[in-house]
């Protein structure tokens, strides 16, 4: 089973509470979601491999490590996950950038893909899915099905907030994925959002309602 990883630091802590803030604004809001990703960024890479490479420092020669050659993709899910790609990318300059899509069909209320653009070698590389919810864990639940029928091999599933109800519903279905949250809620409410949660991410990010 795959393992859920909530992150303590005070820093993360700090920002998410004006992130929850309702009197929050827009640019407000993109500055810290941004900035609560590039420290998540931190721990969802601590497994990196390292390989020791000799340099010259100004003082003498030195044994030094580098990540050793890791291909690193990062998948948004449209569109509230593209307020979490800048964080990551200040960390992770060299990662290749995927989109997914998704829609819920009216009819049989299953997720849909609707657009989705990867790297070519999605299969080498460790992927980072973002979506600042994970309320009932539907959409991740689904766009993690479709990187694998793509070829991915290593997913990893970065959220802001997750209810218990998320969490389980990705657990079951993908039990090979580590989930990196911010944060973990009290549960849904009868609207699916979650208690006590942020609102809408995406409306919150792009000032929309």
């Amino acid at each position: 089973m795959g393992i859920v990883y909530e992150m303590n630091h005070p820093l993360i802590k700090h920002k998410l509470t004006f992130i929850r803030d309702k009197n929050t604004g827009s640019k407000e809001f993109r500055e810290l979601v941004k900035e609560v990703s590039m420290l998540m960024a931190y721990e969802v890479t601590r497994d990196l491999p390292l390989e020791e490479i000799k340099i010259e420092t100004p003082v003498s020669s030195t044994n030094s490590d580098i990540i050793s050659g890791k291909k690193l993709g990062i998948v948004p899910i449209l569109r509230a996950g593209l307020g979490m790609v800048e964080g990551m990318l200040n960390l992770l300059p060299a990662a290749k950038v995927g989109h997914v899509g998704l829609y819920r069909d009216p009819k049989t209320l299953e997720p849909v893909e609707y657009y989705c653009k990867l790297p070519k070698d999605i299969e080498e590389r460790d992927l980072i899915v973002l979506d600042p919810m994970l309320a009932t864990g539907g959409s991740a639940k689904a766009a993690i099905r479709f990187l694998k029928e793509k070829g991915a091999t290593a997913v990893k599933l970065v959220c802001l907030i997750a209810a218990p109800e998320g969490i389980k519903v990705v657990q079951d279905a993908h039990p090979d994925v580590d989930i990196y949250v911010a944060a973990v809620d009290k549960k849904l409410n009868e609207h699916a959002y979650i208690v006590p949660g942020l609102g809408d991410a995406g409306d919150r990010l792009f000032g929309t309602k």
